[in-house]
C-alpha cells in the first residue's frame, strides 16, 4: 500500500513543458519552424535601374520595400565611395522635364508605381549637398520678408526657433509672397499673392489680403509630390527659370500639374523647403540625424559610414624626421607645402626627362587637370549651372570647365548665396613660363590643380572657399 501511494504521487506531478518544441521531430515541427522564420524571406525582389551623371547605369535586384537611403547605401558599398551623407536618389520625369530628390525614407517601388507606362523616367544617383542644409544654416533659406509668425509669439524668433515651429504640430510660421501660377487648361501665367499654411497653399483673390473670404485654396501636399521644373521656360512658357510644381500621385498627365514659378532662386528655395518641412515634419529631422546615431534604425543593407574628409579634419604634418609631428605655425606649414610641391614637380620632370621628352612636361602641365573629377571638358554655361543646381546650391559647390567664348581660358563656376557665379581663369606667360590666375596675375599657379587646391584652403578673391565639386561619377 505504501508503494502504491508513492507511485500515485509520482503520477500526479505535472509534466514540464518542452521549451524548444521546434527541435522535436513532431508533425507540428515544420509549422512551428516556419512561423519562426524571419519575414524578410517572404519579401519579393524586383530589379531597378539606376543612372549616374555620365549616363552609365547599373541594375540592382532589391526587395520591394527598399527605401531610397538603402539604395544609396547599396551603391556606396558596391562602388567603394565615401559616405558623406550627401548621396541622394533622384527621380527624373523625362517627358515633362521635372525632377526631385527622393526623400531617404520613401519606398522606391512606390515612386516607380506612379510612373506613366511608356515614359522614359529614370532614377539618378548623385550628390545633393543641400538636402539637409536648412537644418545647419536656416538663415539662408527663410528670408525675413517672406516669413511671419503667429500673433501669440512674443518678440523675435530665432532661425533655429523657426525650424522648431515647422516641426511642431501646434504652431507654424506663415510663408507669403508673390508667385506666378499657370492657369488650368491655358498657356498663360498669372502673378498672385500666395500664403503657405499648415492646411495647404492658398492665394489671395484681392491683392495681398489675408482675410479668409479673399483666400482661395490652391493645393495640399499629402497626396501629391513636389518637383522642380528643369526646363519650365522651354516646355511650359514660364516667365522665369525658377519653376516648381505639384503632381498628384495618381496623375493622368500634364493637365493635372499645378505649376508655379518664382522670381528668383532664393524665393523658390524658401517655398520648396517650407513645403518639405510641412509635409514630412519630424521624419525629415530623423533622416537628418540618423547618420549621426550609428544607423541603428536602418535596414541590414546599411553600413557604417566611412570617415569623410573635410577641411576640419586636415592638419599639416612634417614627416622629414625620425618621428612625424604636427606643424602648428601657419607660416611654416605654407612653406613646407610649397617645398613639397616643388619637389613633387622636380621628380615629375626627372621621370619625363629620362625619356628625353622635355616637351612632354609642358603638355602634361596643360592637360593634367583633365583627369580630375571637378573638371568638365567643353560644357556650356547652362549645363554647368544645371549640374551645380542638381548638386545643391550650397556655398562652395563648384566645377571647372573650358571657356566657350575663349578656347585658351577656363571658367570656375561656383555657388554662393543661392546664386551661381562664373570666374574666368586666364593663362599668363612670364619669362617663358605659363601660369594661371584668377586675379590678374597677383596670385599665379603653374596648373589648374594647384589653383583649385589653393582656393580650397583660401578664399582669396572668391566669395567663399571651394568645398564640394560636381563630379560625373560612373556606376
Amino acid at each position: 500500500n505504501r508503494r502504491k501511494k508513492k507511485d500515485d504521487s509520482i503520477l500526479e506531478i505535472p509534466s514540464i513543458p518542452n521549451p524548444f518544441p521546434e527541435l522535436c521531430c513532431s508533425p507540428f515541427a515544420s509549422v512551428l519552424s516556419a512561423s519562426l522564420l524571419p519575414k524578410a524571406t517572404s519579401r519579393k525582389k524586383q530589379v531597378i535601374k539606376v543612372y549616374s551623371e555620365d549616363d552609365t547605369s547599373r541594375a540592382l535586384e532589391v526587395p520591394s520595400d527598399i527605401t531610397a537611403r538603402d539604395v544609396c547605401q547599396l551603391l556606396i558599398l558596391k562602388n567603394h565611395y565615401i559616405d558623406d551623407h550627401s548621396w541622394t536618389l533622384f527621380e527624373q520625369l523625362t517627358h515633362t522635364g521635372l525632377g526631385r530628390a527622393i526623400e531617404d525614407h520613401e519606398l522606391v517601388m512606390e515612386v516607380q508605381s506612379n510612373w506613366v507606362i511608356g515614359e522614359e523616367n529614370k532614377l539618378y544617383f548623385r550628390k545633393n549637398y543641400a538636402k539637409y542644409e536648412f537644418f545647419k544654416n536656416p538663415l539662408s533659406f527663410f528670408p525675413d520678408h517672406m516669413i511671419s509668425f503667429p500673433s501669440e509669439t512674443d518678440g523675435a524668433v530665432s532661425h533655429s526657433g523657426i525650424l522648431q515651429m515647422f516641426l511642431s504640430s501646434s504652431t507654424y510660421p506663415e510663408i507669403h509672397g508673390y508667385l506666378h501660377a499657370k492657369e488650368q487648361g491655358k498657356k498663360s501665367w498669372k502673378k498672385l499673392y500666395f500664403l503657405l499654411r499648415r492646411s495647404g497653399l492658398y492665394f489671395s483673390t484681392k491683392g495681398t489680403s489675408k482675410e479668409p473670404r479673399h483666400l482661395q485654396f490652391f493645393c495640399e501636399f499629402s497626396n501629391s509630390d513636389m518637383y522642380m521644373s528643369l526646363m519650365s521656360k522651354k516646355i511650359s512658357g514660364a516667365p522665369t527659370n525658377y519653376g516648381f510644381c505639384f503632381k498628384p500621385n495618381k496623375s493622368g498627365g500634364t493637365r493635372d500639374l499645378k505649376q508655379l514659378c518664382a522670381d528668383d532662386e532664393q524665393s523658390r528655395t524658401c517655398w520648396m523647403t517650407a513645403i518639405r518641412l510641412l509635409k514630412y515634419g519630424m521624419q525629415l529631422y530623423q533622416n537628418y540625424m540618423q547618420p549621426y546615431q550609428g544607423r541603428s534604425g536602418c535596414s541590414p543593407l546599411s553600413i557604417t559610414p566611412m570617415r569623410s574628409i573635410s577641411e576640419n579634419s586636415l592638419v599639416a604634418m612634417d614627416f622629414s624626421g625620425h618621428r612625424s609631428r604636427i606643424i602648428e605655425n601657419p607660416t611654416e606649414a605654407l612653406s613646407v607645402a610649397v617645398e613639397e610641391g616643388l619637389a613633387w614637380r622636380k621628380r615629375g620632370c626627372l621621370r619625363l626627362n629620362s625619356h628625353g621628352s622635355p616637351i612632354a612636361m609642358s603638355n602634361m602641365g596643360m592637360s593634367i587637370h583633365r583627369s580630375q573629377s571637378w573638371f568638365h571638358h567643353k560644357i556650356s554655361r547652362e549645363e554647368a549651372q544645371r549640374l551645380i543646381l542638381q548638386h545643391g546650391l550650397v556655398d562652395g559647390v563648384f566645377l571647372v570647365r573650358d571657356s566657350q567664348s575663349n578656347p585658351k581660358t577656363f571658367v570656375l563656376s561656383l555657388s554662393h548665396g543661392l546664386k551661381i557665379k562664373h570666374f574666368q581663369i586666364v593663362p599668363l606667360e612670364d619669362d617663358g613660363k605659363l601660369f594661371y590666375t584668377l586675379d590678374d596675375g597677383h596670385t599665379r599657379f603653374t596648373d589648374l590643380i594647384q589653383l583649385v587646391e589653393f582656393y580650397q584652403l583660401n578664399k582669396g578673391v572668391l566669395p567663399c572657399k571651394l568645398k564640394h565639386y560636381c563630379a560625373r561619377i560612373a556606376l
